[in-house]
């Protein structure tokens, strides 16, 4: 038996193979918070408001006991030889959900990804197999159909921040186990449905880059800077500025994609830097004045390199616009459009 909370409110019967699904949202939802509270005593206040909210009936406990009594009747008995086990149990402050021999896919995906993390310093391969079993017993948002009661909905927004967590491992080490072009796809999709999550874009930068998609992995890291400037306010943080000047530094992708990009590393605060009017001290160190002189270089360097950039996607964009407008000639002197 297991009762599944990754997506809508089930119960699986292996030893039948039976999919059990209840019908009604009160059913849903009461379900939904017993296997969220498993092996623990929810009282009965605390289910009245997870089914009704603000607007409970005139004898709540009464409706509550009878949804339960309908639960009951839902839940499969134990197989033949099997010890008897009450599913619901009552007990003075409420109702409890006693697991027994059944488990539910919420421990397993925990227990998964936690293996997964264990495996990710030694068999980075290896880890990002087991962690993608625990993620694909995900079937949609998890406790969906469940309503917005307190139970359901806190766990719901707990178990979806695990399932990023482990996605963001999951691509670790898929990019230590040197699986780049498996996840580019995969990547990009989620910066879409999650733009505002800088270590997605980051890993996807890196993917990007590892695949000799250069250029597409500076333009990553701009879009990802806009979308924080409009939608937050602020520029991107260390990590992700920490990518894009790794990947400045190496003009060229390692030919095999082995090596792997890593951050900048930090520079210390500049000796005798301007104070708040912008002006620099007199004196400064010969030692200073050469630390200077190499920053300023490095920074010319990297704005150099991004013209360069912007210049040959200006120039693809050109050629690749005149080939479709209509009344320009393609490549063959032939009229397009």
């Amino acid at each position: 038996m297991e009762f599944r909370i990754l997506g809508s409110v089930q119960i699986h019967d292996e030893r039948a193979d039976v999919r059990i699904v209840p019908r009604g949202a009160k059913q849903r939802a009461l379900l939904g918070a017993l296997v969220v509270k498993a092996d623990q005593v929810v009282p009965t206040e605390r289910l009245v408001d997870e089914l009704w909210g603000e607007r409970p009936p005139a004898n709540a406990a009464n409706a509550l006991q009878a949804h339960v009594a309908r639960l009951r009747r839902l839940l499969p008995a134990p197989g033949s030889g099997a010890p008897r086990h009450e599913w619901v149990e009552t007990s003075p402050l409420g109702y409890v959900l006693s697991l027994g021999p059944a488990t539910t896919d919420a421990r397993r995906f925990h227990h998964l990804v936690a293996r997964g993390r264990e495996l990710a310093a030694s068999t980075p391969g290896r880890a990002a197999d087991v962690l993608r079993e625990g993620l694909t017993l995900w079937r949609g948002p998890a406790l969906q159909g469940c309503g917005q009661g307190a139970i359901c909905s806190a766990e719901a927004a707990l178990l979806e921040e695990s399932r990023l967590l482990a996605l963001e491992t999951l691509y670790d080490v898929s990019l230590r186990a040197d699986r780049c072009a498996e996840i580019t796809g995969e990547l990009e999709e989620l910066v879409t449905v999650h733009p505002l999550r800088e270590r997605f874009h980051e890993q996807l930068m890196t993917a990007l880059y590892r695949c000799g998609r250069r250029a597409e992995a500076l333009g990553t890291y701009d879009r990802a800077r806009r979308l924080l400037a409009r939608d937050l306010g602020i520029e991107p943080g260390p990590v992700l500025r920490g990518r894009m000047e790794a990947i400045l530094r190496r003009p060229d992708p390692v030919a095999d994609g082995t090596a792997p990009v890593g951050p900048a590393p930090p520079r210390p605060a500049a000796q005798g830097a301007a104070d708040v009017t912008g002006a620099w001290p007199a004196e400064r160190p010969e030692g200073d004045l050469r630390a200077l002189s190499a920053e300023l270089a490095r920074l010319r360097g990297h704005v150099e390199l991004l013209h360069q950039e912007q210049r040959e996607l200006s120039e693809r964009f050109a050629r690749l616009s005149a080939r479709h407008t209509p009344g320009t000639r393609d490549g063959t002197g032939r009229l397009s459009g």
